[in-house]
């Protein structure tokens, strides 16, 4: 994981956190492990980037690093403290892990929002301002005040959301109620892996949610070098500000690797959802649902009666989940619609759990097929057959209506080829390759249609934001939620090639649309900003939460000399020069060589002679005798 040198935001510090104080009982007194296990306890921070100011001789800093899940920060403005702490942590074997710097002047060489624990024994010169503001959503200032310490936490901000599901929450509308995510101007960190394994076969990615200050993903880690290698699935967990891998947990089996190129299968990023502090995921391709501590990855229970499970919701008050009777039931449906036979009808099961034990509450049976679209609003939840809108109770699974919504699907490309559901608390919206229909919730009575189409090879995009219901056309077209009437449209660019292969997503201020790289959309102005550098990954894109632009590894060739590759969470926001808090003549650091006349330049150290010239590699050729050699 790699941070830039902050991107500062213009214009005066607005400190959103509401700080508390309290005095807590001193650090007691014995091993330097038992004082950082004392202040992590004390602040309840459980992985993350931890910065350290006024680091002295770097004992605590080393043992704030409680495990792999931390990542920690020495600063120290006395020099001498900092060749101390360097050389104590080297001692250790922990540098990289934890690393040591020189603290100069008021400010702290972070962006925004990206730090997890500030402990400082004291603040010296740097206002508390300052700390809160690098300080993530949830982070904590700990600040030994007198014989005590002050803990302050840094409350989330009500601008930003979360992204629980796939489609962002349970009611299948991917629209995040995120008005600080905008234009990206600043990277806020960037993780491994830098490329996806392959173009031509299943995208690498298979599932993204975040929760909790958390980002959660399952990813195939193999070699790239060649897709053919077996796979080696994983889920894990990174800090949402800072990228920090917290934790990692294999998945058994997954979608075969081999499978081709845009053929899905639309279920796989449903089969991830998060709330709180709990993680729902299938940990294999027939697996149960797993509930798994967000912080550690611990598993808390199985839901026993959800194997072979196709998507997962998470409501208010309980886990909804759609099951399969049939292992490898998607494999065997697509390979079957390939060789130009029709699926045979698959026994379905929709299954209601208690979201924290796993305690199944009610199953219903169903004997049609199913797509992945369960969603959920207000107590209700919907599932469409290829004949049928249903309707039913959440808290008890007895079905209130059906409606007659036959499907129009070219049935060529089974793997991810899937209606669009979208409910709120009027209407559920089927939208197809040809049409959509809106139904009241109520009673499924027809309220109006329309003309709708699939993405590039992707389902159809449907965003309920405001009054409207938008649509991805020749531009994006605005209906009116009531009678389904055109009131907007707004003309989108296209780029000089097709569009990415997979959903658009939206905020309630922005449509972020995957023509060739990520086109944001004001809904406002109509305005269109293009960045052709940025694109997210085949099958599943992108996603908008925390304030932040995710962009997932890629596979892709386009653009090669101008995108980015890698893990990236993009901050919007103008870039300014320089560290927040510094003045340009601060950044400069005096060695003791400074302002000294050097009469012969030739180096005086020779890493011929040097005790660790067989492991360090210095310069480019090695040495000052330029040996290319060890």
């Amino acid at each position: 994981m790699r941070c830039r040198a902050p991107a500062h935001r213009k214009g005066a510090l607005v400190v959103l956190a509401a700080m508390w104080a309290f005095c807590l009982p001193a650090v007691a007194a014995g091993s330097e492990a038992d004082a950082a296990r004392e202040i992590l306890d004390a602040t309840g921070v459980q992985g993350g980037l931890v910065v350290h100011l006024g680091c002295g001789d770097g004992t605590l800093t080393a043992a704030l690093r409680a495990g792999d899940a931390y990542l920690v920060h020495g600063l120290d403005a006395d020099a001498a403290n900092v060749e101390k702490a360097r050389a104590h942590v080297r001692s250790l074997g922990l540098y990289g892990q934890v690393a040591v710097d020189r603290l100069t002047g008021e400010g702290l060489p972070y962006v925004d929002n990206l730090v997890n624990l500030v402990v400082a024994e004291p603040l010296g010169g740097v206002p508390m301002a300052e700390v809160m503001r690098v300080l993530a959503p949830g982070g904590v200032a700990y600040v030994r005040k007198g014989g005590g310490w002050s803990k302050t936490v840094k409350p989330r901000p009500s601008r930003i959301d979360e992204w629980t599901h796939y489609l962002h929450g349970p009611d299948n509308n991917a629209v995040a109620h995120d008005s600080v995510v905008g234009v990206p101007r600043g990277m806020q960190w960037l993780g491994e892996p830098k490329f996806a394994r392959a173009h031509e076969q299943l995208a690498s990615l298979g599932a993204c949610v975040t929760a909790g200050g958390r980002l959660f993903y399952v990813i195939d880690e193999a070699p790239r070098t060649d897709i053919r290698f077996p796979s080696q699935w994983f889920l894990v967990a990174r800090d949402a500000f800072n990228g920090v891998v917290l934790w990692k947990r294999p998945v058994a089996t997954w979608v075969d690797q081999l499978r081709r190129f845009r053929s899905g299968p639309a279920e796989t990023a449903f089969r991830l959802a998060a709330k709180g502090d709990l993680v729902y995921v299938t940990l294999g391709i027939d697996a149960p649902v797993s509930i798994l501590d967000a912080a550690t990855g611990r598993t808390l229970a199985v839901c026993e009666a959800t194997g072979n499970a196709r998507q997962i919701l998470r409501l208010d008050d309980r886990l909804v989940v759609l099951v399969d009777t049939r292992p490898q039931a998607a494999e065997q449906e697509d390979s079957q619609v390939r060789r130009g036979q029709k699926p045979a009808p698959g026994a379905r099961a929709i299954v209601a759990a208690d979201p924290s034990s796993g305690k199944t509450l009610w199953r219903k049976q169903i004997e049609s097929f199913v797509h992945p679209t369960l969603a959920a609003k207000a107590g209700r939840l919907f599932y469409q057959t290829k004949e049928n809108l249903v309707c039913l109770d959440a808290g008890t699974g007895k079905e209130l209506w059906r409606s007659a919504v036959v499907l129009d699907l070219t049935g060529h490309e089974a793997g991810w080829e899937s209606p669009t559901l979208v409910a709120d608390d009027a209407a559920v919206y089927c939208a197809d390759f040809k049409k959509i229909v809106a139904c009241s919730v109520q009673d499924g009575s027809l309220l109006w249609r329309g003309a709708s189409r699939a993405g590039y090879n992707s389902p159809p995009d449907v965003f309920v934001v405001g009054n409207l219901v938008w649509l991805k056309g020749k531009g994006m077209v605005g209906l009116d939620r009531a009678t389904g009437e055109v009131k907007r449209q707004i003309p989108t660019v296209g780029g000089y090639m097709h569009h990415r292969c997979y959903r658009n997503k939206a905020t309630d201020r922005f449509f972020l649309l995957g023509d060739q790289g990520v086109q944001l959309v004001d809904l406002a102005s109509g305005d269109v900003w293009l960045n052709h550098w940025i694109r997210g990954t085949c099958q599943y894109g992108i996603m908008p939460a925390n304030g932040l632009l995710y962009l997932p590894p890629h596979s892709c060739a386009c653009n090669m000399k101008t995108k980015l590759a890698g893990f990236w969470a993009l901050a919007p926001g103008a870039a300014e020069k320089g560290k927040p808090g510094s003045r340009p003549g601060q950044r400069l650091e005096k060695g003791p060589a400074y302002g000294s006349e050097i009469s012969n330049l030739k180096s005086q150290i020779s890493n011929l002679e040097s005790e660790i010239s067989d492991t360090d590699w210095p310069v480019y050729r090695h040495d000052v005798a330029r040996s290319g050699m060890t």
